[in-house]
């Protein structure tokens, strides 16, 4: 049997037991598929993340789903760097610290910095997005419980290495209202024609914030074999940023996500969108994290 060090590290959250948690496993290059898919499962976590050698940057990852790689996650990320943080892999004083990170879609640029109270503050730039096909909001509507008239706009599927359909709801009443069809959703890929794997749950989004401070609120309700929902998205976050800001739903590039507030878990996360709404260049998504526990992992 093998053994493996791991933290478990609350993301995009100032405090433990709020926002998105994941393990992260270090030295795992060795861990099969089989045991990273089944420790997701184990751990009942959207995802886990496994620290493996890179070539092409500092540090590199693989993220997991329960049944699958996922080539790019914004928590796992975030955990990520505060796990390497706490184990003194990542040298963090005064200054802010610049590294790169390989996942499964390249090499992400990270900055880490201390906030006032000494925590870790990680800001991944996430890459230029792709926009993709864009989606009858009926048929977006109609997997949630929702009519056509509650979706501002036009959803679209948007990838900054990993895609989601972006749909913007013109209430929170709306949003809290949501409910998800898994069959309905099952339906919607293959009409749209993609693989259950490469597209996710749309993600949904309302431009106001579940408090005083934050500027949109967002939720991902998740298929099985995922937990319902997911406490923060970081990816998909950067993929909304994208698109608010390409379609002139936002008057500024900055601004901050919240998430999770209805689970019991908020998250925050600072947003940044680099470049015109026409040439958008890449998109700046920092947040916090807590270590929560550390141990061992035994295969």
């Amino acid at each position: 049997m093998a053994s493996y060090s791991f933290d478990w590290v609350d993301a995009f959250t100032d405090r433990g037991f709020g926002g998105n948690p994941c393990v992260v496993v270090h030295d795992a290059e060795d861990v099969s598929l089989e045991d990273r898919l089944a420790l997701v499962r184990e751990t009942s976590l959207s995802e886990c993340a496994y620290l493996v050698p890179s070539d092409r940057a500092d540090f590199g990852v693989r993220y997991y789903l329960a049944d699958r790689e996922i080539l790019f996650a914004g928590h796992p990320t975030v955990a990520t760097i505060v796990s390497l943080v706490a184990r003194g892999k990542i040298a963090l004083d005064e200054a802010p610290v610049q590294c790169t990170l390989e996942v499964g879609s390249g090499v992400i640029p990270i900055e880490v910095a201390r906030d006032e109270a000494g925590r870790p503050v990680v800001t991944m730039t996430q890459a230029r997005p792709e926009f993709g096909r864009r989606h009858d909001p009926g048929a977006i509507a109609a997997i949630y419980g929702l009519s056509a008239d509650e979706i501002v706009g036009t959803p679209q599927t948007v990838s900054t290495g990993t895609p989601f359909c972006i749909a913007v709801l013109a209430s929170r009443q709306a949003l809290d209202r949501a409910v998800l069809d898994p069959a309905g959703l099952q339906a919607f890929r293959a009409a749209d024609g993609h693989a259950l794997a490469d597209l996710m749950e749309p993600f949904l989004v309302v431009r106001e914030g579940a408090t005083a401070a934050g500027d949109t609120y967002a939720r991902l309700l998740l298929a099985p074999p995922l937990p319902a929902e997911d406490p923060f998205t970081g990816s998909a976050t950067g993929c909304m940023a994208a698109y608010l800001w390409a379609n002139g739903l936002i008057d500024r590039p900055g601004f901050i996500a919240e998430q999770g507030h209805g689970m019991g878990r908020p998250g925050r996360a600072t947003v940044e969108v680099l470049g015109p709404k026409d040439d958008i260049a890449g998109i700046r998504v920092g947040g916090t994290g807590v270590v929560l526990m550390q141990g061992t992992l035994t295969l």
